[in-house]
């Protein structure tokens, strides 16, 4: 079993000059998940990028954080919709 490894949203949060409120809004609308450990709050280090970006999507465009789960979804549908017509045109190939 691979160890998993973690950031402190407090570190996360001065990295970025943010609030750590901001990262427990984002972990409200669903779009980081923060474990709690020993009195700490923790952010696993492959939620790092989505954070990230919602954190972007949330201050640099001034979009507020239902905005930022809803672009998210979105963009989560298209990637499945762009990994299914990938798969298809694999299947397609097959029969020409």
């Amino acid at each position: 079993m691979q160890q998993q490894e973690y950031v402190s949203v407090t570190e996360f949060c001065i990295g970025h000059s943010i609030s750590t409120t901001v990262i427990n809004q984002l972990n409200e609308f669903g779009l980081v998940s923060i474990i709690e450990r020993s009195d700490s709050s923790y952010i696993p280090m492959e939620e790092l990028p989505m954070a990230e970006k919602a954190l972007r999507l949330h201050t640099d465009l001034n979009i507020n954080l239902e905005g930022v789960e809803v672009i998210t979804r979105l963009l989560e549908r298209i990637e499945e919709a762009n990994e299914e017509m990938r798969r298809l045109k694999n299947k397609l190939s097959l029969y020409e």
